[in-house]
């Protein structure tokens, strides 16, 4: 017997609302738990949900107060936001120009460079740590904004490339011919034509660039000694007051579930796409 149309697509979003809730919960309770007493908290009788009264301590005693962790919090967010703009910037404008390059000129060569970027991406951050800390404390840049500004974008660079591929291959080559036949020049082309075409590409792309470089733990702890980025501050915290860490894990998904939310139509194709073609 065959299943209603209603009755199935009631299903699907009984289904679809439940795998949401389950991964959304994690955040749920870390939200829930920034705004806690520490009487509920550590309760050990029994685990409270909403039978306590809210408080801002937490965000209070992170960021707005004076001295100690406060004013490591928002040092932390500081350096984290100014590293993972920069490098998202450098890493949208080297992935654009190559991109656009594999995708209008193919050749064996791009075909063989397409590859190797590939096997760039799937290379473990582990593997490179060990170079990279001789060569940035031999050059003066260990423990910097700019040393890790430029190994986040070494870092996320592959994947920039990939996607920009995937999303200019996506553009028919009449409409740049057909502006190139009205006069326009190759970089007006590039630039008035085929990059308004993806900017939805193009904003994916920064999104996933910007989380891969805010959440980065494993460059961030060998790198740095006193720059430190949000995902290693949290781990510092997090032996010292669950409270603390609560607010200051609440505030540092925010920019990522905000960019996440804005780009979500994008996402799941760049993240498939991007890795399909070659």
């Amino acid at each position: 017997m065959a299943i209603p149309r209603r009755l199935l697509s009631l299903l699907r979003f009984a289904a679809s609302v439940c795998v949401v809730a389950v991964f959304l919960f994690p955040i749920f309770w870390l939200g829930l738990t920034s705004i806690k007493p520490l009487s509920a908290i550590y309760n050990k009788d029994e685990v409270i949900f909403f039978d306590f009264k809210p408080l801002l301590d937490n965000y209070q005693t992170t960021f707005v107060g004076s001295g100690g962790s406060s004013a490591e919090s928002r040092q932390t967010l500081f350096d984290t936001g100014v590293v993972a703009c920069s490098s998202t910037i450098i890493t949208l404008c080297l992935g654009i120009l190559a991109g656009f390059a594999l995708s209008m000129y193919p050749s064996e060569k791009a075909r063989l460079y397409t590859r190797w970027i590939l096997a760039q991406r799937s290379l473990p951050v582990i593997a490179v740590v060990i170079p990279l800390i001789l060569i940035f404390n031999s050059s003066g840049l260990i423990d910097s904004r700019i040393g890790l500004v430029l190994a986040y974008s070494a870092m996320n660079t592959p994947l920039a490339v990939l996607m920009m591929k995937s999303f200019f291959d996506d553009v028919p080559r009449s409409v740049g011919e057909a502006a190139m036949i009205d006069g326009a020049s190759r970089w007006q082309t590039f630039a008035r034509i085929y990059v308004p075409m993806i900017r939805g590409g193009i904003a994916a792309t920064a999104v996933l660039c910007f989380i891969y470089a805010w959440t980065e733990f494993m460059m961030a702890v060998f790198l740095t000694h006193s720059v430190r980025m949000a995902s290693v501050q949290l781990v510092i915290y997090s032996n010292v007051d669950i409270a603390v860490t609560a607010a200051l894990s609440t505030v540092t998904i925010m920019p990522t579930l905000l960019f996440i939310l804005f780009a979500q139509k994008h996402l799941v194709r760049g993240l498939t796409l991007g890795l399909e073609k070659g």
